[in-house]
């Protein structure tokens, strides 16, 4: 196989991204929940087009607002574009972030009510390939560019795995403490309920002794 071809081979291998359609209404907004550790860079691209081509009222004004919100729910950031675009951002933090996407137009706009389709692709990571890239390039120099983007990715993915083993981490601290609180329940339940029963039986045996019955 030659340089051609493992290029090819690694450049199909190597694209981590997340693509995607959903329908949205006129001024709807759809959130898409993404797990985004700390550091990394997520670019995005989103074309709109009418759901049903055929009946779609052809309008110039189809647009989409773009809002990013970090895991503590602070808006990030917000752009509006046209029916076609590309948004980047890098996370501040780890954790669920939301990318929400919202329909807009102008007053002149005559699709209200009709429906449409966003295509959305997310890819995480730095050095991602760009698809113009001049293909007269050398092919020792496209394999270099492959292999920067693989490394890229591997960092992606290291940083994607410490995100997850904290997560563990996390949940096992919160398992073991709700563990030992429901054990020291467990305990004061039993104490409480001894007490009781000890308490009913001198109440009982000094009530037998004020009758003279025993």
């Amino acid at each position: 196989m030659g340089l051609k071809g493992v290029a090819f081979l690694l450049q199909c291998l190597l694209t981590l991204a997340a693509a995607m359609y959903f329908d949205l209404g006129e001024q709807e907004e759809k959130c898409i929940i993404e797990e985004i550790p700390e550091d990394t860079l997520v670019t995005g691209h989103f074309f709109l087009e009418p759901w049903d081509v055929k009946s779609f009222s052809r309008s110039a004004h189809l647009g989409v607002t773009v809002t990013v919100r970090d895991p503590n729910q602070e808006i990030q950031m917000s752009k509006r574009y046209g029916k076609f675009g590309k948004f980047t951002f890098t996370a501040h933090a780890s954790g669920q972030h939301y990318l929400c996407f919202q329909t807009n137009s102008t007053r002149f706009s005559v699709f209200a009510g009709e429906r449409l389709k966003l295509h959305l692709d997310v890819q995480m990571g730095e050095h991602s390939i760009d698809p113009s890239v001049d293909r007269t390039k050398d092919n020792l120099q496209t394999l270099e560019d492959n292999l920067q983007h693989l490394i890229s990715q591997m960092t992606h993915i290291t940083r994607l795995q410490e995100y997850h083993r904290e997560k563990e981490e996390l949940f096992r601290q919160i398992s073991e403490e709700t563990n030992s609180k429901v054990l020291w329940w467990a305990v004061v339940q039993t104490f409480t309920l001894l007490s009781v029963g000890f308490w009913q039986m001198k109440r009982l045996k000094d009530f037998f002794i004020a009758k003279k019955l025993v």
